[in-house]
């Protein structure tokens, strides 16, 4: 079974936020990759898009499914990882170190509901 970095809070759609002040960092967790499989696209949205906690931010697309990405904070997409645009198969090769969107939180107190390392390991497993 895969660790999940314990510095990172995570939601129960499988995204994880990397917190940093008052923004973070988003990505999915190992669990999400592996159900998905190989990734072939991924689509995220434009710098200074606003969204709401739980709110789809872009699609994921493997071999084998499409699946949405959900926003775990409310807030403001501040920078787009335009690598994975052209790399989407590194979200499969190192999930917790492909972020996809940094986002300005509008809410800290939203991170309050988001699942710690050892909360999410029990809720894949």
């Amino acid at each position: 079974m895969a660790a999940y970095p314990p510095g990172l809070k995570y939601t129960k759609d499988h995204e994880w936020i990397d917190l940093d002040g008052d923004s973070g960092r988003v990505g999915i967790t190992d669990y999400a990759q592996n159900s998905l499989g190989d990734v072939v696209y991924i689509e995220l949205p434009e710098v200074g898009a606003k969204l709401k906690q739980g709110q789809s931010f872009g699609t994921i697309e493997s071999v084998k499914a499409v699946s949405e990405l959900y926003s775990p904070v409310t807030g403001e997409v501040t920078a787009v990882n335009a690598d994975l645009k052209d790399k989407p198969e590194s979200v499969n090769k190192d999930p917790h170190g492909s972020w996809m969107i940094s986002i300005k939180l509008a809410n800290a107190s939203e991170t309050t509901g988001l699942l710690d390392a050892v909360q999410y390991q029990d809720l894949v497993k």
